[in-house]
């Protein structure tokens, strides 16, 4: 069985923090996602004292991991692509990943199965791809080469060159509107895949990515075809015993650098003397000094509910309020008594229909009768995470955030319901007799437990308007000495953009030499 990170008992003072006389300036880090982890295993290795606060009872943030039955469930990001970006870490702290990680490639990549059964491999190994375009629509596997070259070429731009910058000036943005040109950024990423692609079923496959970081492919900056590419460059993976495994191991190497991680500590209030952050105040009252403060909480609920509002100039309430957010999800957990050996590690399935789907998410914000789901078999790289003979799922729908008026709790359970029908009558016969274990996650758990702001689940919808300098940045524009990383903040969602806006504050954050008494 996998390993479980369990925490540690909650400190109740500042003063019983470990090295909290040992002289390094102290970075105050509000949440432990994978964002926060990075950022503080960063901080530590530039010579910071790192104190990781997360309200919740282990870390993670959205990475949480639960078990039920015997099963181990990975509650947030399991699609893994990047892996350089978590190597990276155990290199700062004097380590190699490979020693504490296993990380198995997985193929293929996504099986995308159509509503009427018609079933695409997506995968890394390029001639199986020509393969199945040609058997598709012959006419577009020179359209897909040219789309996949074009991918690469943004991908050189917007992950190798700007995935890193911090946006902090207009300029930053003036600079890259010659590239954004060249590089047809204007158009969406659904509009992008067509200049390429007249396939139908074909431009879906290709076009699906930004729902994995709460984008919309009408409406997303064809800057996200880029993933495209970074799929093809380094692969999807897994890590075994779960991407808790990768918290666990993250959390190992903050406390190896004298630093250390509270659970059950919730930041009511980023504490802001003379404009500059100062420290924190955690419910019960306590409140803990920082040079620095970095907010891995939701970037819109930093804003609005933790930097007092007499020090926001920029992100004032009504702006957080009135911005586009992402869409929500709907996420169902299970087990059940028996394996389903045919389903892929990652299957999307996709609805009947397509773009008036998602109108009714982002724009409409109705909940529609019908769906499209993401359905994660963890237990097809990693038996350990479910009994013997049993496998361990679980299941998304993308559906419009909390701004729709949707009664979660009164719907929760018929949504489910009608989810557990559908896979039952196409791709998982006999579903509702085999259950174990059942749980789902809505769009209030997402405001309630993740402070999620309207419960959407990927911060800021990552529209052209609200990209690169447009989003709040790393560097806070209205507080200085506060740092944001996370899925709101640049470059956005998914595990490669928090990673690498954790990477970011390496160039905005002080030295700690500076900051010494």
């Amino acid at each position: 069985m996998a390993q479980v990170y369990t925490p540690p008992l909650s400190q109740s003072s500042s003063s019983s923090i470990a090295g909290h006389q040992d002289g390094r300036p102290h970075a105050v880090v509000i949440g432990s996602g994978f964002g926060g982890l990075a950022a503080a295993i960063r901080l530590g290795a530039r010579g910071y004292r790192v104190t990781v606060l997360e309200r919740r009872d282990q870390p993670g943030g959205r990475a949480y991991v639960f078990r039920d039955h015997g099963f181990v469930f990975d509650a947030g990001p399991t699609v893994v692509t990047a892996p350089f970006l978590f190597e990276e870490l155990w290199t700062l702290a004097g380590k190699k990943m490979s020693d504490y990680i296993d990380m198995r490639p997985v193929s293929p990549f996504y099986r995308i199965r159509f509503d009427d059964g018609y079933v695409f491999d997506y995968t890394g190994d390029p001639e199986a791809m020509r393969r199945q375009i040609r058997s598709l629509s012959p006419g577009d596997v020179e359209g897909y080469e040219r789309f996949l070259q074009e991918s690469r070429r943004i991908f050189d731009v917007g992950f190798t060159k700007l995935a890193h910058m911090p946006f902090g000036k207009w300029t930053d943005m003036a600079k890259i509107v010659p590239d954004m040109i060249v590089l047809k950024s204007w158009l969406t990423v659904y509009q992008l895949v067509s200049l390429y692609i007249t396939n139908e079923k074909l431009r879906q496959v290709l076009s699906f990515h930004p729902l994995l970081v709460g984008g919309n492919p009408y409406s997303t900056t064809s800057i996200y075809t880029l993933i495209a590419y970074l799929e093809r460059k380094w692969g999807v993976h897994f890590p075994m015993g779960g991407t808790g495994a990768l918290v666990r191991g993250l959390v190992e190497l903050i406390e190896g650098q004298k630093n250390q991680v509270r659970c059950g500590a919730e930041v009511e209030e980023i504490l802001v003397e003379n404009g500059r952050a100062v420290g924190v105040r955690v419910r019960g009252g306590e409140q803990i000094r920082a040079d620095v403060v970095i907010s891995n909480a939701d970037a819109a609920f930093t804003y609005r509910y933790l930097v007092p509002e007499q020090y926001r100039r920029r992100w004032t309430n009504e702006r957080v309020e009135k911005a586009r957010f992402s869409m929500s999800l709907f996420v169902w957990y299970f087990g059940t008594r028996k394996k389903y050996d045919s389903i892929a590690h990652h299957t999307i399935l996709l609805g009947p229909r397509y773009r008036g789907l998602l109108d009714d998410i982002f724009e409409n914000k109705v909940l529609s009768q019908d769906f499209s789901l993401y359905l994660h078999r963890p237990t097809a790289t990693d038996p350990s995470l479910a009994p013997d003979g049993c496998d361990g799922f679980y299941v998304l729908s993308p559906v419009p955030h909390l701004q729709s008026g949707t009664d979660w709790r009164a719907t929760g359970e018929p949504y489910r319901r009608s989810i557990e029908a559908y896979l039952e009558r196409t791709i998982m016969p006999g579903l509702r007799d085999s259950l174990v274990t059942s749980r789902i996650f809505t769009p209030l758990d997402f405001k309630e437990e993740l402070l999620s702001l309207f419960g959407a689940a990927f911060s800021f919808e990552p529209v052209l308007s609200q990209s690169a300098y447009f989003r709040p940045h790393n560097a806070s524009e209205d507080v200085e000495r506060l740092y944001l990383v996370g899925a709101g903040t640049h470059p956005g969602a998914g595990m490669p953009g928090v990673l690498s806006s954790a990477r970011v504050l390496d160039t905005v954050v002080p030295d700690a030499r500076t900051l010494r008494p």
